[in-house]
């Protein structure tokens, strides 16, 4: 019997180290899940794909009842939010937020570790920003009631909200999304919470390649490429989230930090500004950075976290470059190598 307990005790020291080197390598890097593709895998096979690549981070688009089914357990932290055409119901009480959550969320708080939820995901401008703030306040009334103290409510929003955004100290919001901005800004700060931002250098490289340096947009230059007054800027994502950093500052808002929600390159649908190279360099970039919980320039004391743009290639999107973010092909191959 002592010889018994003896290699129970061993089998389950082993078991707990295996278990700790598996939290220890867990990258703290999300990828988003894409879902508009019909030759996808199982939701469980993909949360299979996270772990096997240690991805600690996951973020869905909308609250799809096998994936969140299919991380139960995983240890996988989760952002999700609603669909943007819930936004309206959800804003109008929060009753109505509540009976949202209560279908598409609280199910899940047992076994899912949700960590960000995502009021709209780029509305801002547009005909459904006036129900972010409202459907943010209503979902937060609904995480209290609940006490989940770990679940930080939050929007996402473009870079099409600035609308002076070079150099970054010029930035403002523009003129179509600021008076929506300041509301939903003002009520992080004084929450807490974090702004989430879709940054991609990649547009702006391609929009204008003669002006926009590929080094620059890549994270390869080894000396600064924009001197902002005494800020230097290497690489456009730090000088983006900067700019952010200054529209906010000139609505009286400077506690609000911010999180990455997406970020990426294609890896083909644009000829040679889209190559598997290309996009294998940036997001390997784009992963050292995340990792490094590095500032700013303008922020060195805030540590940029956030999530790469995707995880698969969706053929269902629009063909060309919508098509080719995916780091990995439906079938689980890699598009190119980057964890």
């Amino acid at each position: 019997m002592a010889l018994v307990n003896i290699i129970l005790m061993l089998f389950t020291l082993c078991f707990l180290h295996h278990q700790i080197a598996i939290t220890e390598a867990r990258l703290d890097v999300g990828v988003s899940y894409g879902m508009i593709g019909d030759n996808l895998p199982s939701p469980a096979a993909v949360v299979q794909l996270y772990q096997r690549y240690n991805i600690g981070k996951l973020r869905l688009f909308d609250p799809n009842a096998a994936a969140l089914a299919a991380l139960r357990g995983s240890g996988i932290e989760v952002t999700l939010g609603p669909k943007n055409e819930d936004l309206q119901s959800i804003a109008s009480s929060v009753n109505a937020a509540k009976a949202w959550f209560d279908t598409n969320v609280q199910p899940y708080m047992s076994g899912v570790k949700i960590t960000y939820l995502s009021a709209g995901n780029e509305v801002v401008p547009g005909n459904l920003a006036q129900f972010v703030l409202p459907a943010m306040q209503n979902l937060q009334s609904v995480v209290n009631g609940y006490g989940y103290s770990g679940m930080r409510i939050t929007t996402v929003v473009a870079a099409s909200t600035l609308g002076t955004s070079y150099p970054p100290s010029s930035s403002t919001f523009a003129d179509a999304a600021r008076a929506d901005m300041v509301g939903i800004i003002k009520f992080l700060s004084s929450n807490g919470l974090p702004l989430m931002i879709n940054v991609y250098p990649y547009f702006a490289y391609a929009s204008d390649p003669v002006n926009v340096r590929l080094d620059y947009a890549q994270f390869t230059a080894t000396a600064p490429v924009v001197q902002d007054g005494s800020l230097s800027y290497s690489n456009l994502l730090d000088a983006v989230v900067d700019a952010f950093y200054w529209a906010m500052e000139k609505e009286g808002v400077t506690g609000v930090d911010l999180v990455v929600s997406e970020s990426g390159w294609p890896s083909a649908g644009n000829g040679n500004l889209t190559t598997p190279e290309l996009a294998q360099t940036y997001n390997q970039n784009l992963v050292k950075r995340f990792q490094a919980n590095a500032g700013t320039p303008k922020h060195p004391d805030r540590s940029l976290g956030g999530f790469i743009f995707a995880m698969f290639n969706e053929n269902q999107k629009p063909a060309g470059i919508e098509q080719n973010f995916g780091l990995f092909y439906p079938d689980g191959t890699p598009v190119y190598h980057v964890f």
